[in-house]
């Protein structure tokens, strides 16, 4: 708390302030994700289901804000091999070579609607109405269900990614999170290679990390990018709703890894005044990160979008 209060004090000498994590939209908007509109200077966020909506959405001029709710439901439907209920985490791409968007999200599987399973939509429209394809990409319901997807182009290779959670906590044997009674269930970060429409499966999904001693239930909510020469995974650990929630990240130096966890979390509760952050997504190439964290006064248990800057130098990730 000194050095923090020393080194305030001598930016404000300096004629700047120290950035900090900021509240950027006061609403009840879990698992944000970020993209900027090819098509003009707006960046949009997609958010986890609420308020009405089965696909939250919100606007702005900058990633900083000012931040608008928007008043449309971009999923038509979350497909035929999903419930139109409980969508979590969405993620949009754009497929530049193609002109078309692709949402990847979570929705209960129909045919057993204990487990989630990762499903992808597309759209010639950022803001839809985006058409959800047939069957899902991912959907191991004997190891607990998928959530969490995240796309990724690797510009290095011209390939599409998405990566996801195996929910194996859904399967777990009870307590936080269903997973902290032994024996306790794998929660891996999977990686799925994709076709140029960004939907269609090439080859086999493989595991680039799983939950570890100091990560409690489970790992989730991976995010990645590539920073320079860095691959930068961010994450979750601990449970969603406990205020051990954290915004973790393990870096590679290559796409298929290996993935190092860092040695501490980049945020927990605490931090910045922030409570449980987590779900955190990053916008391509870095530098900027959109995430959520408890927001009691909204709703009582809401969890609102917060922004903060970050900068990746020899394996470590910053916020600046």
């Amino acid at each position: 708390m000194r050095l923090l209060s020393l080194a305030s004090s001598f930016a404000l000498l300096a004629g700047f302030t120290l950035a900090t994590p900021s509240k950027v939209l006061n609403k009840d908007f879990p698992d944000p994700a970020i993209i900027k509109d090819p098509n003009s200077s707006n960046w949009y966020s997609f958010a986890t289901a609420g308020n009405g909506k089965k696909v939250q959405m919100a606007s702005a001029p900058a990633v900083t804000g000012p931040w608008t709710w928007l008043n449309i439901d971009p999923l038509t439907s979350a497909g035929p091999w999903a419930r139109d209920r409980d969508i979590w985490a969405p993620d949009v791409r754009y497929l530049a070579e193609r002109k078309q968007f692709v949402m990847y999200y979570a929705a209960p599987y129909a045919a057993n609607d204990r487990f989630h399973c990762v499903g992808a939509a597309v759209a010639s429209s950022l803001t839809g109405p985006y058409t959800p394809t047939n069957d899902p990409i991912a959907c191991p319901t004997d190891k607990g269900g998928a959530i969490d997807a995240n796309g990724f182009f690797d510009v290095a290779t011209n390939t599409h990614w998405v990566v996801y959670k195996v929910d194996g906590n859904a399967i777990g044997h009870g307590g936080t999170c269903g997973n902290t009674v032994e024996p306790l269930v794998p929660t891996p970060i999977m990686m799925q290679q994709l076709a140029q429409d960004g939907v269609t499966k090439i080859g086999t999904p493989f595991q680039i990390l799983d939950r570890g001693q100091y990560d409690g239930p489970l790992i989730e909510a991976p995010s990645l990018i590539k920073s320079g020469s860095t691959y930068v995974l961010f994450f979750s650990s601990n449970c969603y709703s406990t205020t051990l929630y954290d915004i973790s990240y393990a870096t590679a130096p290559s796409l298929s890894g290996p993935y190092t966890k860092s040695s501490a979390p980049l945020l927990v509760t605490g931090n910045y005044g922030l409570t449980a952050p987590g779900g955190a997504t990053s916008v391509d190439g870095g530098g900027q990160l959109v995430f959520h964290a408890n927001c009691p006064d909204v709703g009582g248990s809401g969890r609102c979008m917060y922004e903060t800057s970050f900068k990746v130098a020899n394996n470590l990730v910053t916020i600046t």
